[in-house]
């Protein structure tokens, strides 16, 4: 009986837990306000505990492609937590969902405009602050007053720039921002004259204001030497919280990391522009909350509109400007005394006088990336600034076209629709013996073994069978921003387009060297190492497990680490090549050449050990009789490595190489992280990267997946090729 009671209160406990209601939000929030969200969070569910949240953390970059591709799948967060730019892709795809239909007019009443920003007369984003706009920190230790012009920005950076112990090496800088980002410098051009889009959509980049801005930054870093060579966010903000920078420019959402480091920090508008009397104007916009347009049930989505309304209410916005300092959307909220005794947001709001609101449509992007290409070409010295604002100007024209484009079908999509139902007819003709059996075989005496192996088989299928056919599929089709949920097979369009640029060819180059590159020293340090190992080093299984530890560690934090080391002012290998070798420092990240370079540095780091494990193995199953009696002829070192241990090792290393060829044809990690997404200019690409900021920043996805299956083939080719080739010189 007690044990009936027992099972029954078991089953019921475990039924109450699955009637709970799980939630997730995806967001980007720094360390320090993700603290503060989890703080509500736990709130939240102990006021409605039928509700389980789950937070979850992504980079900017990764959080609006990870979106985009779990929201094309049907799946996703039920809340998206970002800037408001990501409202025009969201919603022009159709993966957010409008708000007024949950919310009535009083709800966006008591908001600041800013904070529900409007796309097509609609809302899609209720923001819990409004800012998230540039500024000017600066250290009180190291300056009491902030510069008012861009003479006095200039006159105070160059004193408070110092070599304190005249090593050469800058120690204590006067400004630092992460510059070579046109977001960080964007407040800049309408202070010279003239904003860059017109209406805040038409790119307005072949100006004057432009073209001064690019030479005003130029001249902060060559003729004041007021800011580092390279920096970037982490940089500058790690100088910043050391005492090594006397300002900075950054957004209100850093605040609350600072203050957590103990900086005493001001703030104040960027300085004016002394030449023109005018203000750089920082885009003000807001961070919010987006309902994803896929619920699982109606109950999420009450759950969810329930949990977006606590998440900007005045008590949580009080939460956050208390504990990290933002200024809430709530306006009722801004009445409270956290807000009005808090100097930072006084100051704020002054400099948001100043601003701009932050463009929301998805034309921003392209705009963006022009500025982007083009700007980090004027760093790198190969391009004027007059040449690049007239390149971005077409640039981004063009690719504001190619991202609105919608293709209509043509002659192809027959030609391609009746080739998919022949191929399908003759796949079912061929596999139906095999098809019939493995049905049968659910029903049959090994039946207990087919459901074991169904698991695998549709785990294999959606991971993996799915996606590959799906993909050949968009890659005839019109898939692109406009045709997110519509998008039709249109023929051949997009593998004209990329066989007919030379920009694939030249790019298809690019990564052919990448990839001998770096499988070439890949295998010969891998074999190199084996053989020293194998051969001399005592306690070998020290000397394995130490060298395994490139490969085993993830590749983004290898990746990062040596983007880090590759830093012109403070990075080790900067540090290593003046102090021992008596070299000047490389620009390792700033010039082309160099920025590809430290690529394969990086992924020649991360791949050897791979090799070397294959090669250890190999060496083991060689008879050492072999060697013993290459001794006794008299062969050294050399002639018993090039006529035993390479002849012997080489049916193995074959089909290493040519799998880590494969990998690192397609290693989109190393090129995106260490370069910065194809730092200087676009420069550093290889095809896989281009595939990738075709489809998830210029939103080509129909382009991008037909570059794709061309990088398929090419690797198949390749592949079978090898292949061949090794075995007719093996059965010879």
């Amino acid at each position: 009986m007690r044990f009936a009671f027992f099972v029954l209160l078991l089953l019921t406990s475990m039924n109450a837990h699955a009637e709970k209601i799980r939630l997730h939000i995806w967001h980007q929030m720094i360390y320090a306000h993700r603290q503060v969200l989890a703080e509500a969070l736990q709130q939240f569910e102990k006021e409605n505990p039928d509700v389980i949240v789950q937070a979850t953390y992504r980079e900017t970059e990764e959080l609006r492609s990870s979106y985009q591709s779990a929201a094309m799948g049907g799946s996703g967060p039920e809340l998206v937590y970002g800037p408001s730019d990501q409202i025009g892709p969201f919603a022009t795809m159709g993966i957010i969902q409008p708000l007024d239909q949950y919310l009535d007019k009083d709800f966006f009443a008591q908001l600041d405009p800013l904070a529900i920003p409007a796309y097509n007369n609609q809302h899609f984003m209720v923001g819990d602050g409004v800012g998230n706009h540039l500024m000017l920190l600066y250290n009180k230790k190291l300056m009491p007053n902030p510069p008012k012009n861009s003479d006095e920005l200039i006159s105070l950076g160059k004193k408070l720039t110092v070599d304190s112990d005249g090593d050469g090496k800058i120690d204590q800088w006067g400004l630092v921002f992460n510059y070579t980002e046109p977001f960080f410098f964007a407040p800049f051009i309408p202070a010279f004259g003239e904003d860059f889009l017109k209406n805040d959509v038409t790119p307005n980049l072949n100006t004057p204001a432009l073209r001064n801005t690019f030479q005003f930054i130029l001249d902060l870093r060559d003729k004041y030497k007021i800011i580092p060579k390279e920096c970037d966010y982490e940089t500058a903000n790690a100088l910043f919280k050391q005492g090594k920078a006397a300002m900075l420019i950054n957004g209100d959402w850093s605040w609350g990391d600072y203050k957590e480091a103990k900086v005493d920090f001001g703030i104040a508008r960027i300085p004016m522009i002394s030449s023109t009397g005018k203000w750089p104007s920082p885009l003000v916009g807001t961070k919010g909350y987006s309902l994803n347009v896929n619920m699982k049930s109606p109950k999420h989505l009450e759950a969810s509109i329930k949990l977006l309304k606590y998440l900007t209410s005045e008590p949580v916005q009080l939460l956050f400007a208390q504990k990290v300092g933002t200024l809430p959307s709530n306006l009722d909220a801004r009445k409270s005394d956290i807000v009005k005794d808090n100097s930072l947001l006084k100051v704020s709001a002054d400099i948001m006088e100043v601003g701009h609101p932050m463009p929301i449509v998805p034309e921003i992007r392209a705009v963006w990336d022009a500025l982007r290409t083009q700007y980090q070409k004027v760093l790198a010295g190969s391009a004027t600034p007059t040449v690049a604002a007239e390149a971005a100007q077409v640039t981004a024209e063009r690719q504001i076209q190619e991202m609105n484009e919608v293709l209509q079908p043509g002659p192809g999509a027959w030609i391609i629709k009746i080739a998919f139902i022949i191929g399908l007819l003759t796949l079912i003709y061929f596999f139906r013996g095999s098809a019939v059996a493995f049905v049968k075989g659910f029903q049959g005496p090994q039946r207990f073994a087919y459901y074991m192996m169904l698991p695998a088989f549709l785990g294999i299928f959606a991971v993996i069978i799915y996606p590959f056919f799906y993909n050949i599929a968009i890659s005839f089709s019109n898939f692109s921003l406009r045709t997110f949920q519509d998008w039709s097979i249109v023929g051949f369009h997009h593998y004209a387009n990329a066989l007919g640029d030379a920009r694939f060819y030249s790019l298809f180059l690019k990564t052919v060297i990448w990839t001998v590159v770096n499988v070439l020293f890949h295998v010969s340090i891998g074999v190199f190492l084996a053989v020293v190992i194998n051969q001399v080093m005592p306690a070998k299984g020290f000397w394995r497990a130490l060298l395994i530890i490139p490969w085993a560690v993830p590749q983004y934090i290898t990746a990062l680490t040596w983007r880090a080391l590759f830093n012109q002012e403070y990075g080790p290998i900067n540090i290593f090549l003046q102090k021992f070798l008596h070299l000047s420092p490389v620009q390792w990240l700033s010039q082309p050449f160099t920025a590809f370079t430290a690529c394969i540095l990086t992924n020649v780091w991360l791949g050897f050990p791979f090799m070397m494990i294959v090669a250890l193995g190999g060496l083991q199953s060689i008879p050492q009789s072999l060697y013993e009696a290459a001794v006794l002829d008299g062969a050294n070192a050399w002639q018993r490595f090039r006529h035993i241990t390479w002849p012997l090792l080489l049916p193995v290393m074959v089909p290493a190489a040519l799998l880590g060829s494969i990998w690192t044809f397609n290693n989109l990690n190393v090129i995106w992280l260490v370069s910065n997404s194809g730092e200087p200019g676009d420069q550093t690409h290889i095809l896989v990267s281009y595939v990738y900021k075709a489809a998830f920043n210029l939103y080509r996805y129909g382009y991008a997946a037909a570059v794709s299956v061309l990088i398929f083939l090419i690797l198949i080719i390749w592949g079978l090729g090898s292949l061949k080739a090794q075995y007719r010189k093996e059965t010879k």
